[in-house]
This record gives structure tokens, sequence and C-alpha cells, in this order.
């Protein structure tokens, strides 16, 4: 199967949120929290099978997962395993995949996205995908996929669309792009929500290889000319070595940030696919499934009495968690860490803060 589409998995994050099960050595984007049997990547892998060819799909991720990478998804080919020495946010990651890919094939239509988010409808979610992946073959622009809000979110991003000048591609609807706001505080949220204008920010991108790199030698000229200047050495026994050296001296940025808020070509298309970005326990427990009393377990073995919309869940299976009178709690049992706090963002980000000054760094 030939073809010029392609999808860019960003899995270089150590989901610190959702500590204590996900920890440095293997975080989140390789753990099975749903409980289906599948990790995030394995799962993002199997959904973009459907509408990618296996040899179109890239990773980007960390040296240090190299190993788990290779144990997870194995039809991956290495060259497609994208290895980064440093954290340097989503604008390097993406220059790299995309002068990489471009020395291949420059004709090339890439969806980018995140290896860890939920796609409760796969299918409305593939189909809007493949409609904005077509489009994108022949347009200038940018895209990214907003989603219809439901609630007014603080944990998420929002895109303003000009809904003024709507396009429609497909029976899908694409706006210019107002502008991009940050994750906001509740008010501003009901704000935002109730206005009608704003989008939640998936993260998910999608655009020909021209396009990107034009606008990043625009807005991002000395990343761009880094990955740039690096271009004889892909593919190559040097590769890494090479992309080494860059990571070392490159800048820290998101693509939000360095590219898609300063262009003029960003385009939006409005979609609803039933998504969520799981990057918190809360935001699992608000999509998960709960019991009467409001509580979302993951555990077999387990006796609860007077708990209410709490979350319980151990890494271990064969332990017995006994829990009494806690409401609005997090349980957490895992091999050498038991958590309990209060179901609140918060303070999940303060424990883990307070791990390294307690010389508890070595459970991170």
């Amino acid at each position: 199967m030939v073809s010029n589409k392609y999808c860019i998995i960003m899995a270089g994050g150590v989901g610190s949120r959702f500590w204590p099960v996900s920890r440095y050595a293997h975080p989140k984007q390789f753990l099975d929290i749903l409980g289906t049997g599948r990790s995030f990547l394995q799962t993002t892998v199997d959904r973009f099978k459907r509408i990618v060819p296996v040899e179109n799909i890239l990773i980007v991720s960390a040296k240090q997962y190299e190993g788990l990478i290779a144990q997870q998804v194995p039809e991956i080919p290495k060259d497609n395993v994208l290895l980064e020495n440093r954290k340097r946010n989503t604008a390097p990651c993406i220059a790299y995949a995309t002068y990489k890919l471009y020395k291949k094939d420059p004709s090339a239509t890439v969806v980018v996205t995140p290896a860890d988010h939920l796609i409760l409808n796969e299918d409305v979610f593939l189909e809007t995908v493949e409609t904005v992946l077509n489009h994108a073959c022949t347009s200038d622009a940018l895209f990214t996929l907003g989603i219809k809000p439901t609630r007014p979110e603080t944990q998420y991003g929002y895109i303003q669309a000009n809904k003024a000048k709507a396009e429609i591609v497909s029976g899908h609807a694409s706006y210019q792009v107002k502008t991009f706001t940050e994750k906001p505080d509740l008010e501003m949220a009901k704000v935002l929500f109730s206005s009608g204008e704003f989008l939640w920010n998936s993260g998910i991108f999608i655009w020909n290889l021209k396009t990107i790199k034009k606008e990043m030698e625009t807005h991002i000229p000395d990343i761009a000319a880094s990955f740039a200047d690096i271009a004889e050495y892909y593919y190559t026994d040097r590769e890494q070595e090479k992309v080494d050296e860059v990571y070392d001296a490159c800048a820290s940025i998101s693509i939000d940030y360095g590219v898609m808020e300063k262009t003029s070509m960003c385009r939006v298309f409005e979609a609803s696919f039933g998504w969520s970005d799981l990057g918190t326990w809360e935001s699992l427990y608000a999509q998960g499934p709960k019991n009467e009393d409001g509580n979302m377990v993951n555990t077999e073995k387990v006796m609860l009495n007077g708990v209410k919309n709490s979350i319980i869940v151990s890494a271990e299976k064969d332990k017995l968690m006994v829990v009494k009178g806690l409401e609005n709690f997090i349980v957490i049992s895992t091999s050498d860490v038991l958590l309990v706090c209060p179901r609140d963002e918060k303070q999940i980000k303060a424990v883990t803060a307070d791990l390294a000054i307690n010389n508890f760094g070595e459970y991170m």
C-alpha cells in the first residue's frame, strides 16, 4: 500500500500528574490505565493503522523509552522511531519529524497527535482525520482539530474560531482562527463556553510538509535551520549523533506558541467524537465508569464502606484494598507507594513537587 499520508505520534511526556502509577521510567503513554489490555501508545498506533500504513507511522519519544517502544509496538520500523536526548517541548519534536520525513517524501501530508488521548467514537474521529488529510494535501493552511466543548473546562486550552467565515469540507466546518487561549480559570472558562465561539484545543494537527516547513522557517527559523542543516544525516548511522547536538543547543518551545499562534495560515475544524486529553486522575474520573456511590474503582479486590465520589486504584491486582469513610479522595496503591489525598489536581501536583525536596526523588 503506497501512500503519502503519515502519522507522527508524540510520545515523550512523563505523565507526572498520573503519579504514582506513572513514573519517569515507565510513564503514562506506556501504561494501560484504562484497563483495556493495551497501553495508550498501543491504542494510538492501533487507531491510526486503520487509515495510515504502519510503515508511515512515526513515533517521537525520549531516548530512555526506546526499549519500551520496541517492546510495545514492534511493528513500527526502527527508522520511524525518533529519539530525543533532551525535553524540548513540541516545536523541536515536530521539526525533527518534519525534516526527516521531508527527506524521504516531500509530498507527505501528516497528522500529528499526542500518544495519550481518549477517543470514544473512533469511526467518527478517523473519518474526520481522513477528511482533513485529503483536504490538506492541496491546501496551504495549517489545520488543527477543535473539540466542541460540553462544559466550562479549566484543564484545556481554547481556540477562538471565526464562525462568520465557515468553509464546509465534506460536511465538516472549518474556520479561520482568531486567538488561542491558555488554560483558563473557572470564571473565564464559563465565559468562553457560553460565547459559542471557542473550541477546546485538542493538540492534534494536520498539514502537508511543505506548508509546515515554510511556516517553521518563518516563525521559528533557528529551530528549522538546525534540523535542515543535518538533513544529509537522516536515515544514516550518524543521525542520532547529529540530532543530539541539535537538541543540546535547541530552545524549548511549543508548536502552539512558536508557530500556530503567529501564523496567518491556521484554520480549525470543529469536531465532536468523544475526546478527552486524559492528563490527570480527575480527567480520568470524569470519563471513566463509576459505581452507585460515584466511585471509580480499578482493582479486583476491594472493600468500601462509606466511600463516595473517590478514585480507588491498585496496580497490584492481588492486593486487598480496604477503604472506609472517605469522600472526594484519591487512593492509589502501587508496589512501593501508597497515595491518599483529596481529589484535587493541585494536591497531586504539590505531592510530586515535594518528593525531591524530601529526598524521595527516586519515586518519581
